[in-house]
């Protein structure tokens, strides 16, 4: 007899099932693994990990559509999600149904034994089951955080991408980008290529591909790119791609992203071969929710993920491209674990008003009060805070905003999931 019959009661279950929403280590996961696909390593399909503090997503994104774009079966396994849980877990580009997600947790949940699982460990098991029940051509799993002690690194992957490391999770990962970048590394495997897309990767984190042979591949060193007006082109180490659309994810630091997933491809490409074409088609198609995202309107919306500063420089520089001398109305949230004051910082020059939407349903969040505090420090004294939720500060930005301006919400990647869900984006 099944535990649960909906999705929404197993995720509920699973909230509550383990003392720590957050257990990073491999023991536990790994040995339900190994009860649950004890011939896992004699079917295991060519396997992409991609680790990271920014750019995991749009990386990702890349490689699915790349392969979409050439006929092969692709599943993709992501977090957090926008909108449905689903998101996580997509074969072609399509999130998975709740049947078939169930379904996999309860063959979970007998493996398990006695066991205690997190939220996290079940989703990843239950992407690596569905891709392997469904025959996948290619798996691409994207690293919840760090590497080293992260689920998905109970993988040994056939390609390991570290795309820029910044400072986040400190509490988790290190207080330095030489700390977290060792955790990074540990997605590294000997005589394994390593794909490195950060221009200035940790020292730790090359030490730790040379200690250990693997065959490290380096962003303007190992493989290039370079913009050419309205297109571009990608150099490896024995090929040159010419005439690249430029990507449809908007921002420079896309270059950098899809030239990782092109090389990626292009390791693999004995067994699962991706022309030009599909290459280029790929690029002008790939889409990812919540990564400057644009809802064009009288008053267009912005939508951005981004919550430490480098991800926060990233879209001031988009910003400052593309929005110049507009007036700019920012809601905005963070977790309270975050470099809030240095976004704001960041943030500062470029925002003309600003509307702080709370998140009281998620204990993580940052606190009206705390945030008021906040502000004052980071000289804001004109921000708007007397709103109880997102819906009272959208309403108040809109009311503020004119023909020409631009709401943009950005901090978090609850608050853009509370905006999509309020503007009904993606149902």
């Amino acid at each position: 007899m099944n535990r649960f019959n909906s999705l929404n009661d197993w995720l509920t279950w699973q909230e509550s099932l383990h003392p720590l929403p957050i257990d990073l280590g491999l023991e536990r996961v790994k040995r339900v693994f190994e009860t649950l696909l004890p011939s896992y390593k004699k079917q295991k399909p060519p396997t992409i990990t991609v680790a990271g503090t920014n750019g995991k997503g749009s990386t990702v994104a890349y490689l699915q559509e790349f392969y979409l774009a050439a006929g092969h079966k692709v599943g993709a396994y992501t977090s957090p999600h926008i909108l449905h849980y689903n998101e996580r877990i997509k074969i072609n580009g399509k999130a998975i149904s709740d049947e078939l997600i169930c379904a996999a947790f309860e063959q979970i949940d007998k493996a398990r034994g006695n066991i205690s699982l997190s939220y996290f460990e079940f989703s990843t098991l239950a992407a690596l089951l569905i891709f392997s029940q469904q025959n996948v051509a290619v798996q691409i799993l994207e690293v919840g955080l760090g590497g080293r002690l992260d689920a998905v690194n109970i993988i040994d992957a056939d390609i390991a991408i570290v795309t820029s490391i910044a400072i986040d999770h400190v509490e988790y990962l290190g207080k330095t980008r030489d700390e977290i970048g060792l955790e990074k590394a540990g997605v590294f495997r000997p005589n394994t290529p390593a794909i490195v897309s950060d221009l200035r990767p940790p020292a730790t984190l090359l030490n730790y591909a040379y200690e250990n042979n693997v065959l490290l591949l380096q962003l303007g060193k190992t493989f290039f790119y370079e913009k050419q007006g309205e297109t571009w082109t990608w150099q490896g180490l024995s090929q040159t791609i010419s005439d690249l659309p430029n990507p449809a994810l908007k921002g420079n630091h896309q270059y950098r992203n899809a030239s990782a997933a092109i090389f990626a491809i292009q390791c693999l490409a004995n067994d699962l071969p991706v022309s030009e074409t599909s290459i280029k088609m790929a690029l002008k198609n790939v889409r990812l929710a919540g990564r400057f995202q644009l809802i064009d309107g009288d008053i267009p919306v912005l939508l951005d993920v981004g919550h430490n500063p480098q991800a926060v420089q990233t879209l001031v520089d988009y910003l400052t491209e593309n929005f110049a001398n507009r007036r700019i109305h920012a809601i905005f949230s963070m977790m309270k674990d975050k470099d809030i004051v240095g976004v704001l910082e960041l943030m500062k020059p470029v925002v003309s008003d600003w509307f702080f939407a709370p998140l009281p349903q998620n204990p993580r969040a940052i606190s009206v009060e705390k945030m008021r505090e906040l502000f004052s420090k980071s000289g804001i004294s004109a921000a708007n805070t007397n709103f109880q939720n997102f819906t009272q500060a959208f309403a108040a930005a809109k009311h503020n905003a004119k023909s020409g301006d631009l709401i943009l919400v950005f901090g978090s990647f609850f608050l853009v999931s509370e905006c999509s869900a309020n503007l009904k984006i993606g149902e």
